[in-house]
């Protein structure tokens, strides 16, 4: 029989609920990670007037989980092939409930650093092990939109951060009032994570580790008996005998050095691949919009519960665009869906470059757009943030939860994390600096630039990975 019949007629045992249960399990680290994304973006008048803190001294709070997560990105992609996927999740939920807690309590800047830098860690490390988990656990042909529930996850999490914020802000009147016990609003906004940081932690006690990480540790009982209950006994003796085949033909114990082509002593085309798509991610500046939306919309002439609003607006419209992605993942591919999204982005951008540069200022010195440059920069926007979640918000994590082969995919994904997180620190920490020097025209313009660039880089050097198995995908 050939290995697509033997796969036809396993897949009646296949647990696909279980197989979605454990990915949604995982995703609730996706939520955590655009909660704890998202929720700054009401907070960060509370902040300047907290720590009294200048442009550049706000930026680097905004941006200090930013640093975390680049370290933690990095980090859980290598201890995660030491530890496992599922230990590293936990990790990252304890850091979670501390992180919220943490934020909240703070009375300098330097201790809202260290415990957001806490949160950076956790975000970083669910942004680069949840897609990893899913893909090893989902069969190819809906691997995809199982994938893409991360992204689906992450701006879940944002908008219920946008969402909480803008109910806890009107219900006090303002995210620097006193709201219950006497603490500040934008306090509040922090501790609302502590739940669902809590019910993340618990829910992992309930998954099984990956099955391709218990091979690799050369625990092939337990992998079996995960494999099985995934696909059913015939086809998971069969996932079984081709992850080791696959892991057979290098070294058991994958290590950072595998990265490096042994013949050429160069770093694998792959790699750098992985490093564009989690680069380009970051520096189309989708993270200005969700971070800074609320300054954004206020710079020009919006109140604080409209900007506030908008962003909940804004986030419903991107969930959307997500189970869009969702739904065509599987279908259309990877590669199609990104430059479909780069098209779009640059496109938008450029014009809320072009509203944003008729920008002036009104009597109080803030910036101030006319009627119809507003609605354009308000639309433009809107549709960005559409085009991203439809694009480069889930299938970046996609692509690189599988395009990696299974020995190097830890480390894969901890370098191309650790370049996603330094671009979107590089891009949130500049931003008010942008701000305030070449103003939101030049700051947009340069996002468009990316953008432009992201389509050249889609059609000259990204492959598609749909219906690939992991064992057959090659470094």
């Amino acid at each position: 029989m050939s290995p697509n019949a033997a796969q036809s007629s396993a897949q009646p045992s296949e647990n696909f609920v279980f197989i979605l249960l454990i990915s949604c399990v995982a995703t609730i680290g996706g939520f955590l990670f655009g909660f704890d994304s998202g929720v700054i973006n009401g907070t960060v008048e509370g902040l300047k007037v907290a720590f009294n803190a200048d442009s550049i001294g706000t930026g680097f709070n905004v941006a200090s989980i930013l640093l975390g997560s680049a370290i933690g990105a990095v980090k859980a992609g290598v201890l995660a092939d030491r530890y496992g996927r599922r230990s590293m999740l936990m990790v990252a939920a304890v850091l979670f409930v501390v992180s919220a807690w943490g934020a909240g309590v703070s009375t300098s800047s330097l201790e809202f650093i260290l415990y957001r830098g806490l949160g950076g860690l956790a975000v970083g490390a669910a942004s680069v092990m949840a897609p990893a988990y899913i893909s090893e656990v989902a069969p190819a042909r809906y691997r995809g939109s199982l994938a893409t529930i991360q992204q689906v996850a992450i701006i879940s999490g944002l908008t219920a951060a946008f969402l909480s914020n803008y109910l806890l802000a009107k219900i006090s009147g303002s995210a620097l009032h006193p709201l219950w016990f006497g603490y500040e609003t934008w306090r509040w906004m922090f501790w609302v994570a502590v739940a669902p940081a809590v019910v993340f932690l618990f829910a992992l006690f309930l998954i099984p580790e990956s099955p391709r990480y218990l091979v690799a540790k050369q625990k092939n009982d337990q992998a079996l008996k995960v494999l099985q209950k995934l696909y059913g006994t015939a086809m998971g003796q069969q996932k079984l005998s081709e992850i080791s085949a696959s892991l057979a033909a290098d070294h058991h114990q994958p290590r950072l050095s595998d990265l490096i082509d042994s013949t050429t002593r160069k770093i694998r085309p792959l790699v750098w691949v992985g490093v564009g798509l989690a680069s380009f991610q970051q520096l189309v500046g989708i993270n200005v919009v969700f971070y800074y939306g609320a300054v954004l919309w206020q710079s020009v002439g919006f109140s604080e519960n409209d900007s506030l609003f908008i962003n909940v607006v804004s986030g419903s419209l991107s969930i959307a665009a997500c189970i869009a992605a969702l739904l065509l993942v599987d279908k259309v591919g990877r590669k199609p869906l990104l430059w479909i999204g780069s098209v779009g982005m640059a496109i938008t951008l450029t014009l809320c470059t072009i509203a944003f540069s008729t920008a002036s200022l009104d009597a109080k010195g803030s910036l101030s757009l006319s009627e119809s440059m507003g609605t354009l920069a308000l639309v433009s926007a809107n549709l960005y943030v559409i085009f991203f979640n439809f694009s480069w918000g889930p299938i970046m994590w996609v692509m690189l939860g599988e395009m990696f082969p299974n020995q190097i995919r830890g480390s894969g994904l901890a370098v191309a994390g650790f370049s996603q997180w330094t671009c979107n620190f590089g891009i949130t920490m500049t931003f008010p600096i942008l701000l305030a020097s070449v103003g939101l025209s030049g700051a947009y313009g340069f996002y468009a630039f990316c953008a432009a660039l992201s389509i050249v880089f889609v059609v000259k050097y990204v492959h598609e990975t749909k219906g690939v198995e992991l064992e057959n995908m090659k470094g």
